[in-house]
């Protein structure tokens, strides 16, 4: 009976996992999310997202957003962090498609959705297994009749469960819904976005005919919600309010480049073809060609937008990067230093790159020069492993081994090779001062244990 029982147990476990986290980047293999880096787009969801969690009461840096690295148009919260995919910011058309799912996944947050939603897993977790006990008993208790009537139990339980779970996820969306056009109208802007993304979601779901019982879906049905969201969304007196050109802009750039990392430059020309010949089409146009290797190209593009956005900082940035696969490091250090003079958000990554650069000239006078800038960069963004892994390579040109191989286990660190960083750090840290930043560090990692499963 005891076996029994706890097989059971295990069943519904894994169905409720099922329920609450299909379709989630977070079941990555080994655990780990795709996230790709890149100051231009993360200046870009700043500008989108500040403005929204302020009228949400979050404090500065209460919430971290990442970018996930995933076709698919989605976004979704876990605690104070929020994911954006890739995808979702190539397929939206305008930043207040994505400004509207950010206010949603905020309207998540305030509302305090997610621990709800924990504090109901536990209770339906318990209410399963005392349907799967019930279940186990009849089985036992009534030969082959029982065991089928005990399967039943078992399964009319858990489908009860999943039902419930399900309509109060779908509640939950509807009022993250109402929170989203709130915090919209508070910053002026237009709830159209939101409809527009549910619009793309229901043609989705009907192309896709699958999914159409709203008793087996964790969202309302698009056209329910369209519904519900127009009535509230005209009421706003920010309804017919547009994004600036300016941000429009930006956006566009975002989307181009996205499309072009991700292999899908051939894809531009529908993106932007009402401007095919505008500065975000050719922003793709020159970033396809560089990662095709024809630099020589590219180069030219990229001259030609620099004079039209001359104080655009992520087009000197890029231009840097063209420049540094082409060899000419001393170059790509000029075009740094005046996106960095340009940019305002004060990025590491692009301090990171300053000293990445100064490396690759090959000029030993500036190694000192290239530590300064990585150690700036990762102050600032202290998460960066390539930034480590430069600070590594610097150290180690100045005959420093002890801090290069502390730097290297900080590179392991962060790019979660664990046994590498604590092998690294228990070497490191024997020759460091103790008690000083980097000894820390190094305890640290060697402390290090991983959460449990």
């Amino acid at each position: 009976m005891k076996k029994l029982c706890s097989f059971l147990v295990i069943v519904f476990v894994a169905t409720l996992v099922m329920v609450t986290d299909v379709g989630s980047p977070m079941a990555q293999k080994k655990g780990r999310m795709p996230l790709i880096r890149d100051a231009e787009i993360e200046a870009l969801l700043r500008d989108y997202t500040t403005p929204i969690f302020n009228a949400a009461g979050l404090s500065k840096g209460a919430v971290d957003v990442y970018i996930l690295n995933d076709r698919r148009f989605n976004a979704f919260v876990t605690g104070r962090r929020m994911f954006i995919n890739t995808g979702a910011l190539m397929i939206a058309e305008t930043p207040n498609e994505i400004i509207g799912v950010i206010a949603h996944e905020t309207g998540h947050i305030t509302g305090g959705h997610l621990t709800r939603l924990r504090d109901r897993i536990d209770r339906a977790n318990i209410l399963g297994i005392l349907s799967m006990l019930a279940g186990a008993g009849a089985m036992v208790a009534g030969g082959d009749a029982g065991s089928a009537a005990g399967q039943a139990i078992v399964m009319g339980g858990q489908s009860a469960i999943r039902r419930d779970l399900l309509a109060y996820q779908r509640s939950e969306e509807v009022a993250a819904d109402n929170a989203a056009i709130d915090l919209l109208t508070k910053t002026g802007q237009s709830g159209k976005g939101m409809i527009t993304t549910f619009e793309r979601f229901g043609q989705a779901l009907l192309f896709s005919g699958g999914g159409s019982n709203p008793y087996t879906r964790s969202h309302p049905m698009p056209r329910d919600r369209i519904a519900l969201l127009e009535d509230v969304a005209r009421k706003s007196p920010s309804f017919n309010a547009k994004d600036s050109p300016q941000l429009q802009l930006r956006h566009d750039m975002a989307r181009a480049k996205i499309a072009a990392y991700s292999g899908r430059g051939n894809e531009l020309r529908g993106m932007f073809k009402n401007d095919p010949t505008g500065p975000a089409s050719r922003y793709g146009l020159a970033i396809a060609l560089f990662l095709g290797g024809s630099i020589r190209d590219a180069i030219p593009i990229m001259d030609r937008l620099i004079k039209e956005q001359p104080n655009n900082p992520y087009l000197y940035e890029m231009r840097a990067e063209m420049l540094m696969r082409g060899g000419q490091a001393g170059a790509a250090v000029k075009d740094l230093k005046k996106a960095i003079s340009l940019e305002k958000k004060k990025s590491g990554l692009l301090r990171v790159a300053l000293g990445h650069a100064y490396l690759e000239t090959r000029d030993p006078k500036l190694v000192d020069a290239a530590i300064k800038e990585l150690k700036n960069g990762l102050s600032r963004d202290p998460t960066t492993p390539r930034g480590y892994g430069h600070l590594a390579r610097a150290y180690g040109q100045k005959g420093d081994g002890d801090m290069a191989r502390a730097a290297a286990a900080q590179e392991a660190y962060y790019a979660m090779r664990m046994k590498d960083a604590k092998r690294l750090a228990k070497l490191a840290q024997p020759k460091l001062k103790q008690g000083s930043p980097e000894w820390l560090r190094m305890q640290d990692i060697i402390d290090y244990k991983p959460p449990k499963k």
